[in-house]
């Protein structure tokens, strides 16, 4: 999750900026940088590494402008670098940028095409290309960036400053959040409200789609349409925790929103956009010689797993099996010397978790920690670690470390089938293009609150809920029910479609509502003849597809939850999304502890 801040101050800035991007350390970051306005022109100052080298260079040349923008990256396009750190910018404008632009390739070579030599590796100096060629066409910055936000295919968020205008920042959001802060002559811009914490306590949160034209006598907003609106400046304490919950009633609301910011961090990590493959570290062993990979985890990892276990077994066609840890730690599963064990942990410190990595260990095996605190126990233990790159996540339900996990996976399935010989240099292309699309695809499910907060009264009233999915989003409806169980305290339980009939079918009624999770893929025929036996029994069911699943679906569903077109591979991340919204709504209308629901620890630490 990279970091953006943008001052307009009374006095020099550049200590300021500093101090709100070391408050922003939490999110993790490869480098950094500053831009002010020195007499009016713009001058940047970058820096690889830690903060700290970015102070070194600022003490040697300090910049005393009263305006500027600083961000904290964590490489998305571009290894982690000076000349890839943020921000990017020409004579006339500097930006900052978190998240994916995934049509920058079609854009760079327009604007190569027009002669425009660019100086980095990443897809934001396509922004500031762009809105410097509207300036150089005559335009005043606030129309140039008009014109080129429509332009821009992703997600993301954007800070700009312009050369000669001192008294101007323009901020945009889309998929990633933005803060503004309402000082006394003064205006400020940052990912989080934390950010801006020692400098004001009036907030406003853009939505979805804003942008912003900040001067230091306030902000005019405007939404997607180019519409001024008005978005509610909210008080918040001077002292806010180092996480906040932004403008969310809960950290769980957060985290789910955080979702296509930071899945874009995971791919950024794993892909490398420019030659649209997949890039992982060194692997202690050679994936063409692997020949079963065991993983194992516990809970919401555990159904990570067992979505990756479809992939890896259709796009490296090597044989996987997937065990809660708890029994693979006692049951005594052989393992061949030299094979693989993948171990999955939000905290890295699972009890069972580590414990099959230790006996995975003792069988010669090579392990693999999927994780989010690269400095766990089970990261320090395992041969090569993935690290999924969520952030803090707070809500007890994890949700973003779960779609962190699946982004993780499904590099390291598509790194196995090229290895392999399974995937072709194309397929590779293909399936990199598709992941890039997923923080805005995910962006649009996020669009189905409204309508899910609606259903969740309907759910609230529920004893039991049964979830039902085929191929990759069977591990999708266990994780859906495990997640409306652990908050909302409802019984809830995901099943196969096809073992519909093997069982379950007797619970069903009228009173039964029946969550479908359907793309329409290959298998979609199949699901439909489920919803068919569940809707002669008087189910109610709930359909969360696509435009094509909910035209040809036969029966009637009391509500559809329809998703954007999507290949079927990238589906269980996006999918994701309803379900847990599906969860959160309903727990907030049961009015149970979202964040800390009962008997329940973030992390399991002890059998």
């Amino acid at each position: 999750m990279c970091g953006i801040v943008g001052i307009l101050g009374k006095s020099a800035v550049a200590d300021k900026v500093v101090e709100s991007l070391r408050r922003l350390e939490y999110r993790g970051y490869d480098s950094a940088g500053i831009a002010t306005l020195e007499n009016g022109h713009l001058e940047i100052c970058r820096a690889e590494g830690k903060l700290r080298n970015l102070e070194t260079k600022l003490d040697k040349h300090p910049l005393k402008g009263h305006a500027g923008i600083g961000h904290t990256r964590w490489a998305t396009h571009g290894k982690p670098s000076e000349r890839n750190a943020h921000p990017h910018g020409t004579k006339r404008v500097a930006v900052v940028h978190n998240g994916i632009i995934e049509n920058f390739r079609e854009l760079k070579e327009e604007l190569k095409a027009a002669g425009v030599t660019f100086r980095s590796d990443t897809d934001t100096e396509v922004v500031a290309q762009l809105v410097d060629r509207e300036l150089l066409s005559g335009k005043e910055p606030v129309a140039a960036v008009a014109a080129v936000l429509p332009r821009l295919k992703g997600a993301f968020a954007l800070g700009f400053l312009f050369d000669g205008k001192t008294d101007l920042l323009i901020a945009a959001r889309r998929g990633s959040p933005l803060a503004i802060g309402y000082g006394n002559g003064e205006m400020f811009l940052g990912s989080d409200a934390i950010a801006l914490g020692p400098f004001t306590d009036r907030i406003a949160y853009l939505e979805e789609g804003d942008w912003a034209v900040l001067t230091r006598e306030g902000a005019e907003i405007r939404d997607e349409t180019g519409r001024i609106v008005e978005r509610a400046v909210q008080k918040v304490p001077a002292g806010a925790l180092l996480v906040d919950k932004g403008n969310h009633r809960h950290f769980m609301a957060k985290e789910i929103y955080e979702q296509p910011e930071v899945i874009s961090h995971t791919f950024g990590h794993y892909l490398d956009l420019d030659t649209e493959t997949v890039c992982l570290p060194e692997l202690p062993f050679d994936p063409k010689e692997v020949q079963h990979i065991s993983i194992t985890a516990c809970g919401t990892a555990l159904y990570a797993g067992a979505v990756a276990e479809y992939w890896l077994e259709r796009f490296g066609r090597v044989p996987v099996s997937t065990d809660i840890a708890s029994e693979f730690r006692y049951r005594e599963t052989p393992l061949a010397p030299g094979g693989v064990t993948i171990v999955i942990s939000q905290s890295g410190e699972t009890a069972d978790t580590l414990a099959s990595l230790r006996y995975a260990k003792e069988c010669g095996q090579k392990v693999v920690a999927v994780v989010n605190v690269p400095t766990s126990t089970i990261a320090r233990e395992a041969d090569v670690v993935l690290p999924i790159l969520a952030g803090p996540e707070i809500g007890v339900a994890s949700t973003k470390a779960f779609t962190c996990q699946l982004a993780t996976l499904a590099c390291l399935s598509v790194a196995f089938g090229r290895a392999k010989g399974v995937l072709s240099a194309d397929d590779e292309h293909k399936l990199v293009r598709a992941f890039m699309e997923v923080p805005r695809l995910m962006t649009e499910a996020l669009k189905l609150s409204p309508e899910i907060e609606v259903l969740a009264r309907t759910l609230a009233k529920a004893r039991d809920v049964l979830y039902l999915g085929r191929g990759t989003n069977y591990p999708l409806s266990l994780e859906g029910a495990l997640k409306l169980k652990e908050i909302s305290y409802i019984h809830a339980e995901g099943y196969a479609g096809g073992e519909l009939k093997h069982g379950p079918i007797a619970l069903i009624d009228e009173k039964m509502p029946v969550v479908v999770i359907a793309p329409h893929d290959r298998i979609f025929d199949k699901t439909v003849s489920n919803m068919e036996e569940v809707a002669a029994r008087g189910g109610k069911i709930i359909l969360v597809t696509d435009p094509k699943g909910a035209e040809a679906a036969p029966v009637n569903a009391v509500q559809k939850l329809i998703l954007p077109e999507m290949p079927a591979t990238v589906c269980p991340m996006v999918y994701s999304i309803p379900v847990q919204l599906i969860a959160y709504h309903t727990a907030v209308i049961m009015g149970t502890d979202v964040d800390q629901p009962r008997n329940l620890a973030k992390s399991v630490t002890v059998e």
